[in-house]
């Protein structure tokens, strides 16, 4: 199949991540973890412009219409978008010194689920999974300790959670009760040892099938729903950190990637640290949900 990528604009993050796109606004976001922000991208206009956020930031979800909700280091905020002000939301007590909040979506119901690290030059499995609902209460949800919390993306229905620990390179799946929330079985999806990379982070088609950044080996690919490896598309980028789909018929690729982690993953590759909009890859998104928190 014949694709297209384009690298937008000149800005470079330091660590981009979780891209994500607002249809009603026709907008795509995305946060710099390292140099704390959140990006913003008119394709209409082709600006750029940025949100300083005032702690690490792992990834941000929508909230009502001219709010997004973020996960900063220690726990999860409101953030106005006409005046970039970031409210908390609610700071989890169970959080150890050195860990932070990274990787996060919304569930098919606007819970946002998103799982924590340790910090930068720290070590260990001290992370959790957590998830956010409807007036600030959250609840760790039942997974062994982690890494790196990454890859986190739901089924088209939302009775599947994705989820990965990127140091044991296996993406799992978790049967979830899109009505209650409550996480079940969990079982091995897709190992990505062979390609000598950690999972980064992912999103669903409206087919059902799994696109994963392969950050260390600079490919993206695509997993059927039953845990198959569907297709390889290479990135101009060597450290491609996440996808998500946007654009008037959510069939566009948006990838983001990463200049300098602040540990192992440094380059000065033009692309790296710049967003990227794969065209004609032949398939389409779902619309992220609004959390209302």
């Amino acid at each position: 199949m014949t694709f297209t990528v384009e690298i937008i604009g000149k800005e470079r993050c330091l660590l981009g991540e979780s891209p994500l796109w607002d249809a009603e606004a026709g907008l795509l976001y995305w946060v710099d973890s390292m140099a704390p922000a959140i990006w913003r991208y008119d394709p209409f206009t082709g600006e750029q412009s940025s949100i300083p956020a005032p702690k690490p930031i792992g990834s941000v979800v929508l909230g009502r219409p001219g709010e997004l909700i973020a996960g900063l280091a220690d726990g999860v905020y409101r953030v106005k978008l006409d005046t970039g002000v970031f409210t908390p939301i609610a700071l989890p007590d169970t959080l150890a010194p050195i860990e932070r909040f990274n990787d996060g979506k919304a569930d098919r119901q606007g819970r946002f689920v998103t799982g924590t690290m340790a910090m930068h030059n720290e070590t260990g499995r001290i992370g959790k999974l957590y998830r956010f609902s409807a007036g600030g209460a959250w609840e760790v949800l039942p997974t062994e300790p982690i890494e790196i919390a990454n890859s986190t993306c739901f089924s088209p229905s939302g009775d599947t959670l994705y989820f990965a620990d990127s140091l044991r390179h296996m993406l799992w799946a978790f049967s979830y009760d899109a009505k209650t929330g409550a996480l079940g079985q969990k079982r091995d999806f897709f190992d990505t040892t062979d390609f000598s990379s950690a999972p980064d982070g992912a999103t669903v088609d409206a087919e059902g099938y799994i696109w994963l950044a392969l950050v260390q080996a600079q490919k993206l690919i695509r997993i059927s729903p039953d845990g198959h490896l569907d297709r390889v598309v290479e990135s101009p980028a060597p450290f491609c950190s996440c996808p998500a789909f946007g654009g008037e018929d959510l069939d566009i690729l948006y990838v983001t990637s990463i200049s300098d982690s602040g540990g192992r993953l440094k380059t000065d590759v033009d692309a790296s640290g710049r967003l990227m909009a794969f065209h004609g890859l032949g398939v389409r998104g779902i619309a992220e949900t609004r959390c209302f928190l």
